[in-house]
């Protein structure tokens, strides 16, 4: 692992209330707080769908001193699930970048070689966020922003509208179950998510769960205040780059956050680069789905922020919501991805579905891994340690559902066979 916590200064926090749409993140910046030491991890709490920790699968304390991890190396990704890569004109790694991982060359001129494609979430970021929040706020909450950015977008990005918005009572009932519990959305993240981590203790968990991946020295890390997401993994200057975001790296949080950048974007996509299908010839080839499908019914940020405002009273985080909702989007009126159609399915499949092939054979969808199955190389690939006892793993996917009121029934006849 190379850390990369960047150049930039961190000023103490402002103590007037925010006024703009990402002034949240000046308010809670950690960076410059020593921070009370980490409470154990073996809390019992009941979270949403994306963030549903069962105590089972809680992190452990680890014994293991941090400078004796095992600094072996294991295979190398070419493309990340959740981004593409960094070019030599974007966010460039600040730290020491170390040595290449294995199989990835030097090029002639003593650097990494690198795509030409920007990062996805990167380049997804409006550079006029501020500014049309600003204006957002402004008119009372009327205006849609219309957002620039530094590089346009492939059209491919934005053109899926295959999902619709059938699961709309499930993602209600979901939002609506966090309330009961915790009364707003506020007192849910003070108490689902505790204290926000200092860069040293970011450091450490981050570290610790390499280790258990076996990806120790693989992936960069940099710790950044500049991110629309909670974290993204990426491919900058050729390096595999995970960006974790200091103004969300909470304590109940951030390893939830490993298992998903790292246990499924990182280790899918060196799985994903084995296979035929890793480029975009061979993904036509076999008529793969895509991977982020796109609502097809537009909802205007102005409705979705006012919607928002039922669960979460705080108008900077709403619109960070909104932001991440919208973000690749020069009009934001125009349509937004869709996410809860994809875990509800796995959930609906829980039974049946072969979660370790779901993994093997890289950045595929639940839907495609049979008719894949004959035509992928899936000697020696790598499945993330929590799929590893798969029947601790499926009893953890039950308590989600509980969790989270998931009607089996109603899920079933939502969900083709």
């Amino acid at each position: 692992m190379v850390l990369d916590s960047g150049a930039q200064a961190y000023d103490q926090a402002p103590t007037s209330p925010p006024t703009s749409l990402l002034s949240l993140r000046h308010r809670l910046k950690p960076s410059d707080r020593d921070g009370p030491p980490l409470y154990p991890w073996s809390q019992s709490l009941a979270l949403p769908v994306a963030l549903a920790v069962p105590p089972a699968l809680q992190p452990q304390p680890e014994q293991q001193p941090f400078s004796q991890m095992h600094l072996g190396h294991r295979g190398h990704m070419c493309r990340s699930e959740s981004t593409y890569s960094v070019n030599s004109t974007g966010r460039r790694g600040r730290g020491t970048l170390g040595r290449p991982p294995p199989g990835q060359r030097r090029n002639p001129g003593g650097g990494h070689s690198a795509s030409k494609s920007p990062c996805m979430l990167v380049a997804l970021r409006p550079t006029n966020v501020d500014r049309e929040g600003d204006k957002f706020f402004q008119s009372h909450y009327t205006y849609n922003p219309q957002f620039e950015y530094q590089e346009p977008m492939p059209t491919a990005v934005l053109k899926y509208c295959e999902a619709s918005g059938q699961f709309i009572h499930q993602a209600v009932g979901i939002t609506e179950a966090v309330l009961e519990k915790f009364g707003t959305y506020e007192h849910f993240e003070a108490a689902t998510g505790r204290q926000l981590l200092t860069k040293c203790q970011i450091r450490s968990i981050v570290g610790k769960y390499m280790q258990k991946e076996g990806c120790v020295e693989e992936v960069v890390v940099q710790l950044s205040e500049d991110l629309l997401s909670q974290a993204v993994m990426m491919v900058e200057n050729g390096r595999p780059t995970l960006a974790v975001n200091l103004t969300g790296a909470r304590q109940y949080w951030l390893e939830g956050m490993l298992w998903h950048e790292i246990g499924t974007h990182y280790l899918r996509g060196g799985n994903n680069a084995r296979q035929p299908w890793h480029n975009a010839e061979g993904r036509l080839r076999y008529g793969l789905r895509p991977a982020n499908p796109t609502r097809r019914q537009p909802f205007l940020w102005r409705a979705l922020f006012q919607d928002l405002a039922r669960y979460v009273r705080d108008a900077d985080v709403r619109c960070e919501y909104c932001a991440r909702a919208k973000r690749g989007q020069t009009d934001t009126s125009l349509k937004d991805q869709v996410y809860l159609n994809g875990i509800l399915c796995i959930l609906g499949h829980r039974q049946t579905v072969d979660f370790p092939l779901l993994t093997s054979p890289g950045k595929v969808s639940y839907e495609d891994v049979d008719h894949l199955r004959p035509h992928g190389v899936l000697d020696n690939t790598r499945v993330p340690h929590l799929m590893q006892d798969l029947a601790r793993y499926r009893q953890q996917l039950e308590h989600i559902m509980a969790t989270n009121r998931l009607d089996v029934a109603e899920l079933g006849r939502l969900l083709p066979d």
